[in-house]
């Protein structure tokens, strides 16, 4: 007898089509109407799997390099936590001044989620109610027992995932294992308190140590993406060491690193025995085999937890196009032109040997005007500065213009910019991860299907690095950053990849593991919760006075301006002063070069030194305040409050110590 489950569930079928290569995360229907059939049918089971993967990816035109859900309480990706770093300007309601630090603001995080309803809203205990509901309910029934396994075993994962969004960001939370009622009146049974966050923790590696029993070492061609007994170690790996890091960690207990450690050891070893590993393919020495990775889809060794995307038409029943390739592109080829790095972002990559900018004993001295020279190879697959060549589908030889002058002699003219669709804010773009060939004459780049890389192989490496500095095995931690920075093809000259003057240090090591993070990850929603966990938004615990890393708190996110000048002054004029055969100053497309000037590369720095000036441009953040808009970071961010709106409907719940409620001052503390 086919009975009605007592809320209808959204599943999701996966159709097979030529264009795509991860099917099942990419091509989804909804339908209503599932009853026990579900947890006896394979098919049915999987699609309901499937539905649960989808509750967590991006949508259809996300742009998950950088967003995340965990900043809302609805399951919309944002990038309000990556504009919150050193990444991205803008204010957001975790950096901005607040008259008080209160739950009924809106930095009280919302992602702690409502309680179960009888709607099903994609938020975090809806997700949880649908996972706990399928392990539950598939025991009861006869499905087939490997089947029925790696289906328990993917949603073991992403239970696994959700506490620990969660823990990160709040420290304990519910442990809810049994999939709740939400009927009317049944309040009691839903009252579920906070547990510790050292059960949490616990909780969640069990289920990963489960889902790595029941999951593959690697999928098919068919189901490629799906999550692998890798990924579900890996997850373990970034959990501890979130709990060995001095957030959850202030006493430095060694065995928290060692647990970190073990956990990140077990993932890397696993990995490689199912293939996984750094991508290597393509020529190490100019950083191609570092960008060739985020275009590989079926086999890519780096994708160790994969978000799919598809390139099929845009409006179709199966499309799920990513956003990135459109966000990124300039406005003057009908992209969005919306992405804006900052200039601290740019300086933080190396020069080319591997030295930070400024170090004396680099080989390479770096010239603040040519920002771009001698830098990491990964400088250039990240950026398209003023001049770089940066191609797309319909043009192999395109190259972005970012420069601006002024019509007028006078204080109040503002810049004109040689971008007349609309300059994006900084000066610079990201490039990072875009495809070369991306179409724009089709919707303007939107039928892209760049799939973003949520953990890769080279977090596992720094992971387990970042772990064994924690454990006193220096050299060991060291050459974890090395294998990173040797596949990004910097120059070895010291033996060390630039990193010589950091050995046997276990501070200077720790610096040189976010630093690397810094730029391995940047714009890959990686940097908040780095910068989190290690506590340095601010310096009230040392931590960056320890480091020697600069505070973010009080600062403000800048961009590059970059002006044309005549000889030594500065070019007034209704003309862009570059463009074309008669233009006013000098041609930036000649194709006859001056003497000793042999390669549009030359000739580009023959530009910067005689036609360019770089300067600051400190519009990115808020200009409209007096005094000057800074960055502002309150030390309860550390471990967020939770929203009045969930204590409203859930009073059993205990409030973070620091953080009011209409019951008082929070007592719970997160960090047992």
């Amino acid at each position: 007898m086919r009975k009605r489950s007592y809320i209808n569930i959204l599943a999701s079928l996966f159709l097979l089509t030529a264009s795509c290569s991860d099917d099942f995360l990419q091509e989804k229907r909804d339908l209503t109407g599932v009853n026990e059939d579900v947890f006896k049918d394979p098919v049915l089971g999987q699609a309901y799997v499937d539905y649960v993967y989808g509750l967590f990816l991006p949508a259809n035109n996300g742009t998950g390099f950088m967003a995340t859900q965990t900043a809302s309480d609805n399951g919309t990706y944002n990038t309000v936590f990556t504009q919150t770093t050193d990444e991205l300007a803008g204010e957001t309601d975790f950096n901005k001044l607040w008259a008080t630090i209160s739950n009924i603001n809106n930095h009280a995080n919302k992602y702690f989620g409502q309680p179960v309803s009888t709607n099903i809203n994609n938020n975090t205990w809806t997700r949880l109610r649908q996972i706990n509901m399928f392990l539950t309910e598939v025991e009861k029934y006869g499905m087939e027992e490997g089947v029925k396994n790696q289906l328990k075993g993917q949603l073991h994962f992403w239970r696994a995932w959700q506490y620990f969004e969660l823990v990160r960001l709040y420290g304990g939370v519910p442990i809810v294992l049994t999939a709740q009622n939400p009927a009317v009146g049944n309040i009691e049974e839903n009252s579920v308190p906070r547990s510790s966050t050292s059960a949490c923790i616990e909780q969640i590696c069990a289920d990963l140590d489960k889902a790595a029993e029941l999951l593959p070492g690697r999928w098919d061609a068919a189901n490629w993406g799906r999550i692998t007994s890798g990924a579900a170690l890996a997850l373990k790996g970034r959990v501890l060491l979130t709990w060995a890091s001095p957030l959850f960690n202030p006493n430095d207990d060694a065995s928290r690193w060692q647990e970190a450690y073990d956990a990140n050891l077990a993932a890397k070893e696993l990995l490689e025995q199912n293939g996984f590993g750094l991508y290597k393919d393509g020529n190490l020495e100019n950083g191609e085999a570092w960008e060739g990775m985020f275009l590989e889809e079926v086999g890519n060794p780096e994708a160790v937890i994969v978000f799919g995307f598809n390139s099929l038409a845009v409006g179709g029943n199966f499309t799920k196009n990513s956003g990135w390739e459109q966000a990124i592109r300039p406005r003057e080829i009908n992209g969005g032109g919306s992405v804006s790095p900052t200039r601290q972002i740019v300086e933080s990559f190396p020069m080319k040997d591997g030295k930070v900018i400024g170090d004396q004993t680099s080989a390479y001295r770096y010239d603040p005007n040519k920002f771009y020279k001698n830098r990491d190879p990964r400088f250039y697959k990240s950026f398209a500065y003023n001049g770089a060549i940066w191609p797309y589908g319909g043009n192999p030889n395109y190259k972005v213009w970012t420069y601006s002058w002024k019509k007028e002699d006078t204080p109040n003219t503002g810049y004109t910019s040689t971008e007349t669709k609309g300059p994006n804010a900084s000066g610079i773009y990201v490039r990072k991860a875009s495809n070369l060939s991306a179409n724009n004459a089709i919707n303007n780049f939107q039928e892209s299907g760049t799939d973003f890389m949520e953990l890769r192989f080279a977090e596992v490496v720094l992971n387990l690095a970042e772990s064994a500095i924690g454990i006193g095995r220096l050299g060991e931690g060291l050459e974890g950053i090395k294998a990173i920075r040797q596949r990004a093809g910097i120059e070895n000259r010291d033996g060390a990849y630039g990193l010589a003057d950091v050995a046997g240090d276990r501070n200077k090591l720790f610096k040189a593991i976010i630093d690397e993070r810094k730029v391995e990850f940047a714009y890959e929603g990686k940097r908040f919760y780095d910068l989190r966990r290690w506590m340095l938004f601010d310096d009230a615990t040392g931590m960056n006075t320890r480091l020697g890393i600069p505070v973010l708190n009080g600062t403000r996110r800048t961009g590059y301006r970059i002006t044309v000048r005549r000889s030594d002054n500065a070019y007034f004029g209704a003309a862009d002063p570059l463009l074309g055969e008669s233009a006013p100053v000098i041609n930036r497309d000649a194709t006859t070069f001056p003497s000793g000037v042999d390669s549009y590369e030359e000739y580009l720095d023959y530009l910067y030194d005689n036609y360019f000036v770089v300067s600051d441009k400190d519009d990115l953040d808020r200009t409209n305040a007096s005094p000057m808009w800074t960055f502002k970071w309150y030390p309860e961010y550390y471990y967020f409050g939770i929203n009045q709106n969930v204590l409203d409907s859930s009073p059993y719940l205990e409030q973070t110590k620091g953080w009011n409620s209409l019951n008082g001052m929070g007592t719970f503390d997160p960090l047992q």
